[in-house]
């Protein structure tokens, strides 16, 4: 069926069911289409981002090593299921 001849409803439908990843299945909570480098990459960049705002802001109440277990845990869940 092409697309033109679909109703707006039915493509929103066709375009909701489809999974975004084609190997497995599942779908993933990020927005995007990702690969693992992808997935690696967005976990390194919120883990300077994590790290810098907690020196700014944080570093007098808790130690910077609370920061780097948080992004690493963050970080791995990105990775897995992102």
């Amino acid at each position: 069926m092409r697309r033109e001849q679909l109703r707006p409803k039915r493509l929103a439908e066709e375009v909701a069911s489809k999974p975004k990843d084609r190997k497995n299945g599942r779908r993933h909570f990020l927005p995007i289409v990702t690969n693992t480098f992808d997935r690696v990459f967005i976990s390194v960049v919120l883990f300077v981002a994590t790290q810098l705002l907690w020196m700014r802001f944080l570093e007098g109440f808790a130690p910077l090593w609370v920061a780097a277990v948080l992004s690493v845990i963050v970080g791995f869940f990105i990775v897995t299921r992102g």
